[in-house]
């Protein structure tokens, strides 16, 4: 038996993965509010004591960079290390990785039926052939997560970054008057200030602040009860506010622009994945030309950029998956 977490800053997820013959089945998964708890080592010893499993391994992917097993979270205010977590749990060992890394080991285990093409290079069979090249892996959600898979002619081998925390880049007028409006609020803005649920708040506001748009009574107290990237999303999609709209477009087109910087950065001609919670949700919009248009713009670089593969993730369970497929990897678990 496997313990696999995604830790995130909204939401814990701990799920329990059986192996046969190699193989991995997920067996149950509990999902605890983040936010509601002091760290990770409290959530795992709650789930510990509610399933009293026997565990083999354990592994968890989490937000924020992991150095030496210890991780000072990005959008928490925890500070989470590996020997405590195995302590928990009463075991030797326990894995702690990026919750992007997570994401990318992820892959090796979806089926076509979990990935949606934005460019028709790829393909949404039940058994696609195995893949070759480098690949990439960019995830909005609560922050902006970007991991690597490096391809070593026979395999790949994953690898964390924190690429969503560097220099955000304008290539146009409305751009940098965002870049200006942003670096009077934060001073120093990475891709994630944009490329996220509160970036895409960001982004609302200055389109507003700046007099392009003025929302209707109805959506500001949405946004004030509820999620307001939520509430900001799906006015856009429903058409019901053009603010919104205009919102979600200079949102989508700079993250095909990252997207397409990612993919240079790597040589991802084994293709780039969309994960997080953001993509699934607009999925709509993504497969309109924005997206692509900015992944491809890269002047002298378009036609390699146009001969890699693009897909969304819609397998909401992607990083659980890798976090049981890293621990039976590198702990080498025994099968039934």
């Amino acid at each position: 038996m496997i313990l696999a977490g995604d830790i995130g800053g909204t939401n814990a997820r701990l799920a329990l993965f059986a192996t046969k013959d190699g193989a991995l089945q997920q067996v149950t998964e509990t999902v605890f509010p983040s936010r509601q708890h002091s760290g990770l080592d409290e959530i795992v010893a709650k789930f510990a004591a509610q399933e009293k499993p026997q565990l083999e391994a354990a592994c968890f992917g989490i937000a924020g960079p992991v150095v030496n097993g210890r991780c000072q979270t990005s959008n928490l205010p925890w500070v989470v290390e590996a020997d405590q977590l195995a302590r928990e749990l009463h075991l030797a060992q326990a894995l702690l990785i990026n919750d992007l890394e997570a994401n990318a080991w992820g892959i090796g285990g979806l089926r076509g039926d979990d990935l949606v093409s934005l460019n028709q290079l790829g393909t949404n069979a039940p058994t696609p052939a195995p893949p070759t090249g480098n690949q990439a892996v960019v995830s909005a959600g609560t922050g902006l997560g970007e991991a690597g898979l490096y391809w070593d002619g026979e395999r790949h081998h994953v690898f964390a970054c924190e690429g969503g925390h560097t220099d955000f880049a304008p290539r146009n007028d409305l751009e940098m008057e965002l870049l200006e409006y942003l670096v009077a609020r934060f001073g120093h803005v990475s891709y994630e200030r944009i490329l996220s649920g509160p970036g895409l708040v960001n982004v609302f506001n200055f389109l507003r602040d700046s007099g392009r748009g003025r929302p209707a009574t109805w959506l500001v107290e949405e946004m004030e009860q509820s999620d307001p990237a939520a509430s900001i999303s799906k006015a856009a999609l429903q058409g019901k506010c053009e603010l919104c709209e205009q919102a979600l477009e200079l949102f989508i087109s700079i993250y095909g622009a990252e997207a397409g910087n990612m993919a240079l950065k790597v040589m991802a001609t084994g293709g780039v994945f969309l994960g997080g919670g953001i993509a699934p949700k607009i999925l709509p919009r993504l497969k309109g030309p924005l997206f692509m248009d900015a992944f491809r713009g890269k002047g002298r670089m378009q036609r390699l950029l146009e001969s890699i593969p693009v897909a969304v993730i819609v397998n909401d369970k992607t990083a659980l998956l890798g976090a049981a497929r890293c621990a039976q990897a590198k702990l080498a678990v025994r099968t039934a």
